[in-house]
């Protein structure tokens, strides 16, 4: 099938998977992190805002169900018949006791009949082998997705954004999850403080040295209330600018192996909360400039491949 990306663009593979229009729909689980609990930290990720990521997710006050209804309304009228994959987003979403987990995770791939996988965001130091074993059985009832946060393989870097775990913890991880069969998408970010071009596209060359199905591609984005915003406010340092953002993810895009899925190039926080930087809100204006860069220098997924 024909696309306008030299990637390999999440909206088509799930087409090509599934056979028509997919939608992710983000619910909240209400779950905590272990690395704002106390557990490990009381600081969290410095850039992680209130919301745990999940600033687009549903109402925790409400139901599994009754999230799913109010955010699928829209989507209903205009695709009737869409397919649908629930998407666990806010915190640590294996964090919790089983009866929580195993509750939780059969609403979501009950609430409706065109529910086609499930994804879940979590750490890789937060899957316990009673919920890897969890884990492995949603997944041979239906497609799961484990949705793991790496951001960064340099442990300099994870240390001054206080990640709480290492890169071999996360090796590890990705490698149990995949001896059960259970696909796998990391996050990374670009942008993050003192990171250089060269230290991001390091992160895109490991990410071809391990087994993962998919990756979503971010850009640092400072949030109100947040430890990273706040020092910000107080001693401004140099942020990626558009045109240095859109150079080093054409550059990491050409580097990924093509089998793997882009699930996205870009984060879209909330205008209200953002203070830098502003160009992020932009959000299809990124997309097409990737796209536009990508054609000028013939570039297509996996070309610099090592």
């Amino acid at each position: 099938m024909k696309t306008q990306h030299k990637y390999n663009n999440l909206d088509l593979y799930l087409k090509n998977r599934f056979g028509k229009k997919v939608f992710k729909v983000a619910l909240n689980g209400d779950f905590s992190c272990p690395n704002i609990d106390g557990t490990i930290s009381s600081k969290g990720c410095s850039f992680c805002s209130n919301s745990g990521g999940g600033e687009f997710a549903g109402d925790k006050t409400l139901s599994i169900k009754e999230q799913f209804d109010q955010i699928t309304q829209n989507i209903h009228k205009k695709w009737p018949d869409a397919y649908y994959i629930p998407y666990f987003q806010a915190n640590t979403n294996t964090y919790g006791p089983i009866d929580k987990l195993r509750s939780l995770y059969y609403q979501a791939i009950n609430t409706h009949k065109n529910v086609v996988a499930l994804s879940i965001a979590t750490r890789p130091d937060s899957i316990s082998k009673e919920t890897l074993l969890l884990l492995k059985e949603i997944n041979q009832k239906i497609p799961l997705w484990i949705e793991l946060g790496l951001q960064t393989i340099h442990e300099e870097t994870a240390i001054d954004f206080n990640r709480g775990y290492n890169l071999q913890t996360f090796i590890e991880t990705v490698a149990e999850l995949r001896r059960n069969k259970i696909e796998v998408i990391v996050h990374i970010v670009n942008g993050l403080p003192k990171e250089t071009k060269s230290m991001m596209l390091e992160t895109a060359h490991f990410l071809n040295s391990i087994d993962i199905q998919g990756v979503k591609i971010h850009n640092l984005f400072l949030l109100k209330n947040t430890s990273l915003g706040d020092q910000f406010l107080k001693t401004p340092f140099e942020m990626l600018s558009l045109n240095q953002y859109i150079d080093i993810t054409t550059e990491q895009l050409a580097i990924l192996n093509p089998n793997i899925v882009i699930h996205r190039i870009n984060g879209d926080p909330k205008k209200e909360d953002l203070i830098e930087p502003k160009w992020c809100l932009k959000k299809l204006v990124v997309m097409n400039e990737i796209d536009r860069l990508m054609k000028e220098k013939k570039y297509y997924q996996g070309c610099l491949i090592k």
